[in-house]
């Protein structure tokens, strides 16, 4: 790994060139993490959602998962209220089986998989894009179900701009948050800080005394971007997020108060470089860090897992001619971890080129690629890409595409004392899948998928074999989306619709925690200094288990919010979530043994309400 560090550090770079990737930053019509270059959304061959902070702002969430859950074909699965470890599964697929980025470094948790999203402050954060379908010819493992990037707060404007938000709401919550950002026509920078706090609510029904207190969750947070033009030419720059607090939770099988110290965080610097006119190459280099410690009030027990990742990316765009485009690329990255459970192997490094060529002709377009990485546990991996785009006229276009993926067994997987299997291969998908896209009118935007997406050498731990986990599952997943953007009457309408059929296609058991059915609608208006807007969110019924024997029902949920701008600097905002104080859950826990059974569903916030006050002075 090493090695190829420096082999890419020696490259050479003449006439270095400024990125737009910042300034595009806030514009929803442009794609950047498709192809890990600024793009047209509609240019782009993965099905796509992007908010930028002017739909975060709009919108109050009230964490990443609250926003990703408006997304059609992706659903989350809180185990609890704010902190909890949420499930996310885009179109079927697992947590795991979907890769999260921020600035364009992997945060997810090498021991568990997990990404961490739950600890992420919407405060900090500029911009997130979904890309829906497999993208693993970019980004190798982990990217089947699809990818989620986070981009942290950025500056677009000249002079400097401080801002300063403070908030408090139910369940004692209070949200502080402070900020400064500036530059010129050279330099750009953002320094922001923010703390939250909520008392929280009592996630699980009481199994013993000690379950019966609320779970506190507390999370600080800090980031900088910091960008600098050394000449027309050439742009380096940082970017830096880190977010550690406390997660209370509640155990309903043994008598604790346990909760979690954890640190997300990741740091990338780079150098954007144009070559020519035709050849554009961009270096980065990232580390992130995933740290978990449990503890207990009750006692002295406590275990951590805390997981490192180096990584570099090199990316050369080469603009051939007017009809032909190539992506040549090299990534590498390596993982560490350091637990208080010795692990058989405590490292990792994959090592990956890859390939996409696009052909862009008067009555049709391709998309061709092709990777292949080397991993240091599980071998060599090849997957491939296509897509062919019609366009039926200036408003229609019609896409098909197939895509390969796979997903590289976890260190809990492969070397987790008494409970692993060193001998797993890695999962593997193969997805299809026909697009639609369409400009109605001139204020109606609709775009439909309809796909299937087939899973092989799943990896799945059997509780008749001790946990120990094999590669026996296959699934089938068949789907289709729906997103319509629709401006009537001042108003502005977002409604997305997913129906999907998650079938392990051994047992042809619905796989769990999978609804059929979701749907997401946002209607906002804007009168002058005020706005208003509403939230309906529907899910069908799924199940717990993989057996189907544990039924999650049905629920729908209103939220209200509402933004007045006082003046040029001063800014209130107030939101009611489930509005109507609808009893759900997205979860469950179960465990049975010799004279004792648990099966109780995780408990999820009734009607609460937040308000807020942002000041931005002028300087």
């Amino acid at each position: 790994m090493k090695r190829l560090y420096l082999a890419l550090l020696f490259v050479p770079a003449p006439e270095l060139f400024a990125d737009t990737r910042d300034q595009a930053l806030n514009l929803s019509d442009v794609v950047i993490s498709a192809n890990r270059q600024v793009q047209a959304r509609n240019d782009s061959s993965a099905a796509n959602s992007v908010f930028i902070r002017d739909d975060i702002d709009r919108l109050q969430p009230t964490s990443v998962t609250d926003l990703l859950s408006r997304v059609p074909g992706v659903q989350v699965a809180q185990t609890g209220g704010r902190g909890s470890l949420p499930g996310i599964f885009i179109r079927g697929t697992k947590a795991a089986q979907s890769l999260v980025l921020v600035d364009g470094q992997r945060i997810a948790n090498a021991t568990s998989g997990d990404s961490g999203l739950q600890f992420l402050s919407v405060d900090q954060i500029e911009r997130v894009e979904v890309l829906r379908g497999s993208r693993s010819v970019i980004y190798g493992s982990d990217a089947i179900g699809g990818v989620i990037q986070i981009s942290t707060r950025r500056n677009a404007q000249a002079g400097v701009h401080p801002r300063l938000h403070l908030g408090f709401g139910s369940n004692h919550t209070w949200e502080r948050s402070l900020g400064l950002s500036g530059g010129d026509e050279h330099t750009r920078f953002n320094l922001g800080a923010s703390l939250d706090e909520t008392q929280g609510i009592n996630w699980t029904h009481e199994s013993f005394a000690s379950d019966g207190d609320h779970d506190a969750y507390r999370n600080k947070s800090v980031s900088l971007n910091l960008s600098h033009s050394l000449s027309d030419d050439v742009e380096v720059g940082f970017n830096l997020l880190d977010g550690r607090g406390t997660s209370e939770y509640d155990n309903p099988f043994v008598s604790q108060k346990p909760y979690t110290d954890y640190a997300v965080s990741s740091a990338s610097g780079y150098v954007d470089a144009k070559l020519n006119e035709r050849w554009q190459t961009r270096l980065e280099l990232g580390h992130s860090e995933n740290r978990d410690k449990k503890r207990d009030d009750l006692s002295d027990s406590s275990s951590a897992f805390n997981t490192y990742r180096d990584s570099v990316n090199w990316q050369n765009d080469l603009s051939l001619d007017e009809r032909n485009s190539l992506i040549l690329g090299a990534d590498g990255y390596e993982d560490r971890v350091h637990a208080s459970t010795d692990f058989d192997q405590d490292s990792r490094w994959n090592r990956a080129v890859f390939i996409q060529h696009r052909f862009a002709a008067d009555s049709f377009a391709t998309e061709l690629g092709l990777r292949h990485d080397t991993n240091q546990q599980f071998g060599s991996q090849n997957t491939w890409s296509g897509t062919l785009t019609v366009p039926l006229n200036p408003n229609n276009d019609v896409l098909l595409s197939y895509s390969e993926g796979f997903r590289a067994p976890s260190f809990n997987d492969l070397y987790y004392p008494d409970s692993s299997n060193s001998n797993l291969k890695p999962e593997h998908s193969k997805s299809y899948e026909l697009q639609w896209r369409s400009q109605l009118t001139d204020t109606t935007r609709l775009e439909t998928s309809l796909y299937r997406t087939d899973l092989r050498d799943a990896i799945v731990a059997q509780s008749e074999n001790l946990f120990i986990p094999y590669n026996v599952a296959s699934a089938r997943i068949s789907g289709f989306e729906a997103a319509l953007k629709q401006q009537l009457f001042g108003w502005q309408g977002n409604l997305g619709l997913s129906i999907i059929d998650p079938r392990d296609r051994d047992s042809g058991h619905t796989l769990a925690r999978r609804a059929r059915r979701t749907l997401s609608l946002d209607v906002d208006r804007q009168f002058d200094q005020l706005g208003v807007g509403a939230t309906w969110q529907a899910v069908s019924t799924s199940y717990d288990d993989e057996a189907n024997t544990h039924r999650l029902a049905g629920y729908g949920l209103l939220g209200l919010r509402s933004s007045w701008a006082l003046n040029r600097e001063v800014a209130l905002s107030v939101k009611v979530d489930n509005l109507l104080d609808k009893a759900y859950a997205r979860a469950m826990y179960s465990y049975q043994d010799p004279g004792f059974e648990v099966n109780q569903r995780y408990r999820e916030q009734g009607r609460v309400w937040m308000f807020g006050v942002t000041w931005t002075p002028g300087i």
